[in-house]
């Protein structure tokens, strides 16, 4: 007899067979293609130059490739430990113009399956202008597990608000979770159990996914990205102890690393301009340059509200893309110092892949777009099918895991990001000195209903 999780397995097996033979076929037509764009850049001046440089490149991004897929294979979370094995851990949730969802947040938090004794709720409503600051009273009247609740008389930045949680807090263990997320029962656990069991470990950066799903094709276009980014990217970073980005949405940091840094980290200028954005990676490599391992769990997950429309959706990428500027030129600083006494051989490719990403794979954008103009027959096809193997890992992984036919939803987030996104890492290069939010300022309309439509539960 079929038993259902076997009928689960097979569909998500059919699931990825179909994205691989998509890449197959891609592939062979590819093939095809090359000899005629290769005689034809041969003939231009600078085109042995591109060719070469092209088949350097792409050597060097399947070399990563093939490493990443190794150290994925190999990846296992953290199981949860005991509750006597749990450190004191305190969550600081940020808050602003979030309405209702704060409540929701918190009451998904004083829900998990963490010692009461052992967990302190911090909520900072950071200048709202709407009642966020009223659900919070309320969530402290009437959730389990007390919250302290702080309120800024005016609105001083996600940063201030995470900093002053941070004075306040109780716990060994620091976490952040955002205001418009919901975790899972045993999330908390999960997340902190790698430094209970690893005093090696500084930080650990949760499992994102996305929780508003059922408001559009881009929040499931960005699910398939957060995917590719936390179960790949960041699992094969977890396998060599340097995640690069801890992400605001769900992480936990030890606390004693953290006031090492704390007002350093508050403080901190880029180009002699406060550095407004970037939280997250920032405090990232404060910790790794004490020599503290940064790792993933694939088994904490939080599932969080991303924008719904296209001009919101560049402006928390171009925020991002500033950010990974930044912080990309700060770790240069210490990467190639002998920063920790472990293997720190992973970390330092890490960075030199995301400097390559940064500058090449940038002029390569550029130059395809040329390419294109100048030979629309030759060069646009072989971008609609670099376009197709390039969004064939992440289709594969998302089938392989969850076997929807959203998969292919990823072929369709590969053209939406080369005709509609690609302008955003060149623009962040030469605006990194840039430290508007651009997406927070928004007070919530409607504030009496539940800002998420559907649960966490069932988009697991």
């Amino acid at each position: 007899m079929v038993t259902t999780r076997e009928i689960i397995k097979n569909k998500n097996r059919f699931a990825a067979l179909a994205c691989i033979l998509a890449v197959v076929a891609a592939v062979c037509v590819y093939g095809t293609e090359s000899s005629s764009a290769t005689q034809l850049l041969k003939g231009m001046p600078w085109g042995r130059g591109l060719i070469v440089l092209f088949f350097v490149f792409s050597s060097l991004a399947l070399a990563e490739l093939l490493w990443r897929i190794i150290l994925v294979v190999k990846y296992r979370p953290v199981p949860g430990v005991s509750d006597d094995e749990l450190p004191a851990c305190t969550v600081v949730v940020p808050a602003y113009n979030e309405g209702r969802q704060v409540f929701d947040t918190l009451k998904s938090l004083a829900s998990c399956n963490y010692p009461r004794n052992k967990i302190q709720l911090i909520a900072v409503d950071d200048g709202s202008a709407d009642d966020t600051w009223v659900w919070i009273k309320k969530a402290a009247r009437a959730l389990p597990v007390p919250v302290l609740t702080i309120r800024h008389s005016k609105n001083k930045g996600k940063r201030q608000a995470l900093y002053n949680g941070f004075k306040k807090s109780t716990g060994t263990v620091l976490v952040t979770v955002d205001s418009d997320s919901i975790v899972e029962a045993d999330t908390l656990r999960n997340l902190v159990s790698p430094m209970a069991l690893n005093s090696d470990v500084g930080a650990v950066a949760g499992n994102v996914r996305v929780l508003n799903q059922a408001q559009g094709i881009i929040p499931r276009m960005v699910d398939i990205v957060f995917v590719f980014s936390f179960d790949f990217m960041r699992a094969s970073q977890s396998m060599v102890r340097t995640v690069t980005c801890t992400p605001g949405a769900l992480s936990a940091y030890r606390k004693s690393a953290v006031l090492n840094v704390l007002d350093k980290w508050l403080n901190q200028t880029f180009l002699g301009r406060p550095a407004n954005i970037g939280e997250d990676r920032a405090l990232t490599n404060m910790i790794l340059r004490q020599g503290y391992d940064v790792v993933f769990q694939q088994n904490a997950r939080v599932f969080t509200e991303v924008p719904v429309r296209y001009s919101q959706l560049c402006k928390m990428y171009l925020r991002w893309a500033r950010s990974n500027v930044r912080e990309t030129i700060a770790m240069t600083t210490f990467i190639f110092t002998r920063f920790r006494s472990r293997s720190i051989l992973g970390a330092r490719i890490n960075l030199v892949s995301d400097v390559l990403k940064l500058t090449v794979a940038q002029i390569f954008f550029l130059i395809s777009w040329g390419l294109i103009l100048w030979n629309p027959a030759i060069f646009g096809s072989k971008t609609i099918i670099g376009i197709i193997l390039g969004a064939s890992l992440s289709a594969t992984i998302y089938a392989l895991k969850f076997g929807k036919i959203s998969s292919v939803l990823a072929f369709i987030y590969g053209f939406f990001f080369f005709f509609g996104l690609t302008w955003i890492k060149p623009y962040a290069l030469i605006t990194p000195h840039n430290s508007r939010w651009m997406t927070r300022a928004r007070p919530k309309v409607d504030n009496t209903t539940i800002a998420h439509p559907i649960s966490a539960r069932q988009l697991t």
